[in-house]
């Protein structure tokens, strides 16, 4: 396989890149490689490629910033998705795009399945709900997998602002009413991996395009996961922090609007793929021994 990889120095692109290269030869993009806010920019990089799979792992995710710039949130979630997207169905390459459970509002009681309503909160989930209509009207054989709360050892993410925050200070009020499930990047990119494997050669009726929901079994609040990260991270690690406190959201107003509940069910994925991401319990432990084997070496 040639598959062409963007975003490959963002925090998902560089725990994906080293198991695609297991699966064939990798062309992996980033900003300095390719401008996707010129859809120019990205065909051409396409017609040179000649990929047989396009995996996106590109993304404008700083949620509150979209607020002010909504612009760039679409030129990255919407657009340059839906070039990508087109581009990939002109040549039948696998397409593989991620999304949000940003793109639901929260309201419900209990796990959001694919059929439910979307209605974003946000410009950040709007962006990203774009996306995956663009990709989805692309068609051919393409794959939007929807996550959570990605986490890993790169990049900037909830819990390495935890790790420095515990350093730095003795409390921290942590959000207890948004509920969700942490989703490492490590596993994403694992079972990405995994689908890749299954699904690379097949084609027509029998590829399984479509919308799913991939994210790590059970869920947590914010204060919950926080309580965990640091626990795990002080089994080799001195905190400053001496103890966490829970708060509701109302205390801590943002430009952008958060979901309450952002579960998701994944029996789609499950019943399709016949496997499923382990619980995030499971998933931050990986992580911190991520952390920790890179800082030893």
């Amino acid at each position: 396989m040639r598959i062409l990889l963007t975003g490959a120095r963002g925090q998902l692109g560089t725990d994906l890149l080293p198991l695609l290269q297991q699966l064939g030869e990798v062309v992996a993009v980033g900003r300095a490689e390719c401008d996707l806010f010129s859809v120019d920019a990205i065909r051409k990089l396409v017609a040179e490629v000649q990929p047989s799979m396009i995996v996106n792992a590109a993304a404008y995710t700083a949620v509150n910033d979209a607020e002010a710039h909504p612009e760039l949130a679409y030129a990255i979630n919407g657009t340059a998705a839906e070039t990508l997207a087109q581009e990939a169905r002109n040549l039948d390459a696998m397409f593989v795009h991620y999304s949000t459970d940003y793109v639901f509002d929260g309201s419900k009681q209990g796990a959001y399945t694919e059929l439910d309503a979307v209605a974003p909160l946000n410009v950040y989930g709007a962006s990203k709900l774009a996306g995956e209509r663009a990709v989805s009207v692309a068609g051919g054989r393409f794959l939007v997998l929807r996550t959570s709360w990605v986490y890993g050892a790169n990049g900037n993410n909830f819990l390495l602002t935890i790790r420095r925050l515990a350093r730095e200070r003795e409390e921290l009020k942590i959000v207890n009413d948004q509920v969700g499930s942490p989703t490492s990047s490590i596993e994403i990119a694992r079972a990405t991996a995994k689908i890749v494997t299954q699904y690379a050669e097949v084609e027509g009726k029998a590829f399984p395009a479509g919308v799913y929901h991939m994210t790590a079994s059970e869920s947590a609040s914010w204060y919950e996961f926080a309580l965990a990260i640091v626990e795990a991270l002080s089994e080799r690690e001195i905190f400053k922090l001496q103890r966490i406190l829970p708060v509701s959201s109302s205390q801590f107003p943002t430009p952008a609007r958060r979901p309450m509940n952002s579960v998701m069910s994944n029996c789609k994925f499950e019943n399709t793929f016949g496997f499923k991401l382990e619980n995030w319990h499971s998933g931050l432990a990986e992580v911190v021994r991520e952390i920790h084997l890179r800082e030893s070496k």
